[in-house]
């Protein structure tokens, strides 16, 4: 569990309402199921009109990374890559096949299945350059689903906001009905606009950054194995390895 982004979304939500018990409001008054139905429904439906199905339920699957982070392995794989390398250097590149395990990563796997099938060096990397612009891509656009999310919401909290107001048109012979209108225009734009801020665009910067990690993490192990498939020295690519981590 990330606590750093839990207590900060925690942290934004109480400003919200400190600050409006601070003003003498009540809490009660920021709880209006119609703003919130038309704020949230009208949002999803059109992220989902943009992104589509898959990229959709990508993007809602991903959001988990932004509380529960990725185990970071960088450490690991540093270890391994040295050990894959002097092995190599050792016994040939055969004798990687005995690492490639199933319940490896799929990307690790492939690269050093490749290594293993003698691949030539620039064809290796240009196979793995192209398998980490496939990840990429696919990661990017689940992460647009909530980049899109933090763009519609203010724009459908201000429809909620003009459907309040032409619900309070409708009944101003109506004192009484008054309120509840007007609470949900100018609750609808809170929603909208908080939503946004709040939520669904620091979920989309948080997910940008795991992606750039996983990106990285990508690269610095395509590089590796085209070093070993060259038959580098494996002090050399540790120190290669080292840079990508620093």
């Amino acid at each position: 569990m990330d606590w750093g982004s839990l207590a900060g979304l925690l942290l934004a939500l109480t400003g919200v309402v400190l600050g409006q018990i601070l003003e003498g409001g009540r809490i009660g008054s920021l709880v209006q199921p119609a703003a919130f139905s038309i704020v949230m429904i009208g949002t999803l439906g059109a992220v989902l009109l943009q992104s589509g199905v898959p990229n959709f339920i990508r993007g809602m699957k991903m959001a988990r990374q932004a509380f529960i982070l990725p185990k970071d392995d960088s450490q690991k794989l540093l270890r391994d890559v040295t050990m894959w390398s002097a092995t190599a250097r050792r016994e040939g590149l055969l004798s990687l096949e005995r690492f490639v395990d199933k319940k490896m990563d799929p990307f690790t796997a492939k690269g050093l299945r490749l290594v293993v099938d003698g691949v030539e060096p620039y064809k290796l990397r240009e196979t793995l350059d192209i398998a980490i612009s496939g990840y990429e891509t696919q990661q990017r656009l689940g992460v647009k689903v909530w980049e899109a999310a933090g763009g519609y919401a203010p724009t459908v909290g201000i429809l909620g906001a003009v459907l309040g107001l032409i619900h309070v048109m409708e009944n101003l012979s109506e004192p009484s009905r008054l309120g509840s209108g007007i609470a949900v225009a100018f609750v609808a734009t809170i929603y909208g606009v908080g939503f946004a801020n709040l939520v669904f665009l620091p979920i989309g910067n948080k997910l940008k950054s795991i992606v750039n990690r996983e990106v990285l993490k990508r690269e610095m192990l395509a590089d590796a194995f085209s070093c070993i498939a060259t038959g580098d020295n494996p002090r050399l690519i540790e120190e290669r390895m080292a840079t990508y981590l620093e």
